[in-house]
């Protein structure tokens, strides 16, 4: 029909007109990309189905849970704009799926009636089954907005979950989470009060994953610890590296070894900076540029290589002079770009042809100058308690502001740097994720030597903030979080932020405040839900917030 949207997508913050993407995404996702994502998590919740009627038999395949994890992360914002390796992951979910309904029936299982596990497809045929595999495939407005709040949070699970797994950690209680939640969300029978325990869930399951991931990378690398950062730039070729892959960073920086080059974080790899066994490499230099989203204007300048190991890569502007030098792995995506695929028989990935293609390069031009501070990730925090704690008796911390999240390119965000600016000095940010950038570099200054911004690492290692928050709940004898001088002022981007939410709603943390917008898949019932149950609110103005959540007004 002609009034038929193209595509419909509202999984991110910047989803257009603040309701959904309909003719192209406002990440640059074309309506033909959409429907395979659509296709593709059509697929993942067959699979998810069957794999946990087979998990009550103790027949689970890991395998399975391994194609949904990555299904549901290369879906993710800013992961995969490439149909052709869509299309991959369209054909291995399917064939993925007829095996296990082989080994159901081999085996006796009953499955679910639910049309996600007999129905076959094609990738070419995506767009021909838009209106069955589609997000507006469900009717009811506040089934839907819980229904894709579950999935959404799933993402985010199955984002973490793939970066342990990378490094030999992993949980099948974890996988059980997600194959349940997508299970349930293929249901058309399930409604508002399933849904809601439901979401929680997901938020219990994203507590598990993020402390599973934050194993994963200590006991790899080490705890992160207080580091000075430098942001200037070397006079030798370098790599950027992006994303969030620990794994890959450190296969990275073995494989350049004197190789001539260095090798610069950007953005959510910034964090890389402050494990220990990283810092053995000299040839490990700082950190290059801000947030994922002005990547188009500093690739320019960097000159170099640049490899993304995860999500947060941009569609370049059509006169881009640094396409030729993106190479991107694991479920990242983009046409005309170099994809290095993964190791075999448990081999590294092959970084050779990047760094050939890097040793050919100028070096960057530097952008900024200076350095930046963080590692304050809960075990160098915790080993800070005392004299944080003093400081908090004789008054000198008043409140912890936890602005942890996602940065993004609307304008209202510069709320956050307003806000930062606008704090009481006797405040104390505590952040983690990509919002960091919009305050991190501010002339905030220090309270008695503790900075008043303490940067945990990326998005996952908000979990960090929950340590913090329960080791400061012991030290003070209070009932909960929400008796601690602590308030939580959230940016969101995208499905990594939401099961960062849910984690802390399922924790019972209230009265988070979140922006800059809500969710466009909040529908009125849904939020007022929330805010019966959670007092969750979004953001004001900077002087209306800093008088509701600093000066109890």
């Amino acid at each position: 029909m002609e009034n038929q949207p193209k595509m419909f997508c509202y999984q991110c913050q910047e989803t257009a007109k603040g309701k959904g993407c309909e003719l192209m995404g406002v990440c640059g996702k074309h309506a033909e990309t959409s429907a395979r994502m659509d296709l593709l998590l059509y697929a993942v919740r067959g699979i998810s189905a069957i794999n946990r009627a087979l998990r009550e038999k103790g027949l689970a395949s890991r395998e399975a849970s391994h194609e949904v994890i990555d299904a549901l992360f290369t879906t993710i914002t800013n992961a995969n704009f490439d149909d052709a390796s869509l299309d991959d992951f369209i054909r291995r979910a399917f064939d993925v799926k007829k095996r296990l309904i082989e080994t159901a029936k081999d085996n006796g299982v009953a499955l679910p009636d639910l049309p996600q596990i007999e129905f076959f497809a094609t990738p070419e045929e995506a767009d021909k089954y838009e209106a069955v595999t589609g997000v507006l495939s469900e009717p009811d407005a506040d089934v839907r907005g819980l229904k894709q709040l579950a999935i959404y949070g799933c993402k985010g699970m199955a984002a973490y979950a793939r970066h342990a797994a990378n490094l030999g950690y992993e949980d099948d209680g974890v996988y059980a989470v997600i194959e349940d939640a997508m299970a349930e969300t293929a249901r058309t029978d399930i409604g508002v009060d399933e849904l809601l325990p439901l979401v929680l869930k997901v938020g219990g399951g994203g507590v598990e994953v993020m402390a599973l991931l934050d194993k994963a990378n200590t006991e790899s690398y080490g705890n992160p610890e207080i580091t000075k950062v430098d942001i200037g730039v070397r006079n030798r070729p370098g790599i950027l590296i992006s994303g969030h892959d620990l794994k890959d960073l450190e296969e990275l920086l073995e494989q350049t070894k004197d190789k001539g080059v260095d090798v610069y974080t950007h953005s959510e790899m910034l964090p890389g900076q402050y494990y220990p066994a990283f810092k053995k490499y000299p040839h490990f230099a700082g950190n290059y540029g801000n947030a994922w989203w002005k990547q188009t204007d500093e690739f320019e300048k960097f000159n170099g290589v640049f490899l993304f190991t995860s999500n947060c890569i941009v569609p370049p502007r059509r006169n881009c002079t640094y396409m030729d030098r993106v190479y991107t792995t694991g479920v990242v995506g983009m046409p005309g770009t170099h994809h290095i695929k993964e190791g075999r028989d448990g081999k590294p990935k092959d970084f050779s042809e990047l760094i050939a293609h890097a040793q050919k390069c100028p070096p960057p031009t530097e952008i900024e100058h200076g350095e930046i501070v963080g590692g304050f990730a809960h075990h160098q925090v915790i080993e800070l308690a005392p004299k944080i704690i003093d400081l908090i008796n004789r008054g000198k911390i008043r409140k912890f502001v936890v602005m942890a999240g996602c940065d993004g390119r609307f304008p209202s965000r510069d709320y956050y740097t307003k806000f930062a600016e606008a704090l009481p000095e006797d405040c104390v940010i505590l952040t983690a994720g990509c919002a960091k950038y919009r305050y991190n570099k501010l002339p905030l200054g220090d309270i008695e030597g503790v900075p008043r911004v303490l940067d945990a690492g990326q998005c996952n290692d908000s979990y960090s903030l929950v340590r913090i928050a329960l080791a400061l709940k012991d030290a003070f004898k209070v009932e909960s979080i929400n008796d601690l001088p602590i308030v939580f002022n959230i940016a969101w981007y995208e499905q990594k932020a939401v099961i960062v939410l849910l984690a802390l709603l399922s924790l019972g943390v209230q009265n988070i405040h979140t922006g800059p917008t809500l969710p466009a898949f909040f529908t009125p019932d849904i939020l007022k839900i929330l805010q019966d149950k959670f007092n969750i609110g979004t953001i004001s103005s900077v002087e209306d917030d800093i008088a509701t959540l600093i000066n109890n007004k």
